[in-house]
């Protein structure tokens, strides 16, 4: 498997992406989704996990947030790539990334019906934050979970 860069209009980012969506839907009883769509104008890191083959196995993206600060959006595993490790490799590219470019922390909004994701994250260091951002006030936020990591190991 191997992690390549993208952009949010990439063929294989927007297939993933609506994967993902529909997947979010059924879970959540076809609820919106809460906060900003991401675009891309606002998306500043696309990576993509790919087969031997080439074959786009999962996505994730960051969204800067401002002050050090990005937020982590569309991390997606197709369901017959799920417990090789392709989350865990998008993540820890993202977190590269966000590193390379001098981002200091992670947020990232997630669902209680998702219990794969949440287990990512907190695996990964993450820690129930509020609400943040366009969140706070969002509607369809209301049974979001929020998660932050400091990417400098300090907290």
């Amino acid at each position: 498997m191997r992690l390549a860069a993208a952009s949010w209009d990439d063929e294989d980012v927007q297939r993933l992406a609506t994967a993902q969506q529909a997947e979010l839907r059924a879970r959540y009883d076809g609820d919106s989704e809460p906060g900003t769509t991401p675009s891309a104008a606002d998306v500043s890191v696309v990576l993509v996990a790919r087969d031997a083959a080439g074959t786009a196995l999962g996505c994730g993206a960051l969204r800067t947030l401002g002050d050090g600060v990005a937020e982590v959006k569309r991390m997606y595993v197709v369901p017959e790539a799920r417990g090789r490790g392709v989350s865990k490799l998008v993540l820890a590219g993202l977190e590269d990334a966000a590193r390379a470019r001098g981002w200091t922390v992670l947020r990232l909004e997630t669902g209680p019906r998702q219990p794969e994701a949440i287990a990512l994250y907190e695996g990964a260091g993450y820690r129930p934050i509020p609400a943040f951002g366009g969140y706070v006030d969002d509607p369809d936020a209301g049974c979001s979970l929020y998660y932050e990591r400091d990417l400098t190991g300090r907290a």
